[in-house]
This record gives C-alpha cells, structure tokens and sequence, in this order.
C-alpha cells in the first residue's frame, strides 16, 4: 500500500495541481525519513535564516514610519525557505496577496461600510480575483489581508491601515529575499562540513 499517497479527494479543476500536490506529499515523506541529526541541522540552519531576517526586517520600521513593525517580521518569517526559488514564490504570493486582499477590502469598506456581509463578500472577491489572476496560492494571505483591513480595530483610516499593512509585508518580504539570497551564498552543507572538522579528533 502507498502510504504516500494522499487521503483527500483529487483537485477536480486542476490535475496538474492534483499531482504537484503529490509529489509535495513524497518529498515530505522522504524529508521525514532522513536521520535526527540531518534534520536537526536542517531546522538549525532554517531557524537561524528566519531569526536573522525576522530581526533584520523589524528594526528599521520604526525609522522607516511602520509602526507595526512585527508585521514585518511576520511576514519575513512566513516567506524564507529553506531554498531560494521557494522563497521568490512564497515572497510573491505574500505581495500579491496582501495587495489583492488590501484593495479588495478597501473598497467594499467605502462602498458598503463595515458590515460582516461585506466582509464576508470581501473575502470571496479577493480570493476569487487570485484565482482570476492565476494565483490562487496567493488567495489565502489575500483573505487574511482582508480580514485584518475589516475585523482588526484600527485608530486610522482603512486606507492608511492598508498602506501601512502593505508597506510592511512589502519590506519584511525583501528582506526575507534578500537574506535567503545571502544564506545560499554559504550553504547548510558548509556548516556540516565545519562541525565535522572541529569534532574530528586529531
């Protein structure tokens, strides 16, 4: 029996993704078969990338003029990766959803009002539009945005808590890039290779 082999139902409208899905699945299978101390050293490495980014992104929000600056540092830690080109898609979606959901709840918040069934309708549209635009792994932060623009209490205006949300993700996404960018430059493997030396008795 193939225990690799998911238990939900098939992504009807998109086989492609269906089978993405699949293979996403056996590779976590394999990662989850490695020893203990590859693993450890692999969530080492990963863990240390995302501190540094996490830090890097939130203290220059302040001078910058974000005063939510752990928004940043959220989303630097939601984008990193454990590989670059990983780490462009997730940074994309991050943008492009926030965006997307920002704009989308903006406006139904001054066309209709803050209402739950605007709301509620901002969600479907933002989702609906990434979609749309072919990104639908971006839907989710884009409901998310929408979410935090009507729900979270505010002492500013919509508008400016959507530019400074936006701000924000915009920021700690660079900044994951470009610290991921930086981190390849000395891979896991040369960390491992240094221990190695260092624990090998002479």
């Amino acid at each position: 029996m193939d225990t690799t082999r998911s238990s939900a139902p098939a992504d009807h409208f998109s086989p492609e993704r269906a089978h993405l899905t699949e293979l996403s699945l056996r590779l976590t299978s394999l990662q989850k078969a490695l020893p203990l101390l590859h693993r450890m050293a692999g969530g080492m490495h990963h863990g240390l990338i995302s501190a540094c980014a996490a830090v890097i992104a939130y203290l220059p929000t302040q001078p910058l003029g974000l005063k939510e600056g752990y928004w940043s540092a959220m989303t630097a830690i939601a984008v990193v990766q454990t590989e670059f080109r990983a780490t462009e898609t997730t940074a994309r979606d991050q943008f492009i959803g926030a965006a997307i959901g920002g704009i989308t709840a903006l406006c139904a918040y001054l066309a209709f009002g803050p209402h739950l069934v605007v709301y509620a309708a901002a969600v479907v549209v933002a989702m609906l539009t990434c979609w749309a635009l072919n990104v639908a792994s971006a839907s989710r932060l884009a409901g998310t945005t929408a979410t935090i623009i009507l729900l979270v209490p505010h002492t500013g205006s919509p508008a400016g808590m959507f530019g400074s949300r936006l701000a924000e993700v915009a920021w700690g996404v660079s900044v994951a890039v470009v610290t991921v960018w930086a981190a390849a430059r000395l891979p896991a493997r040369h960390w491992l290779r240094m221990t190695e030396s260092k624990t090998t008795p002479r």
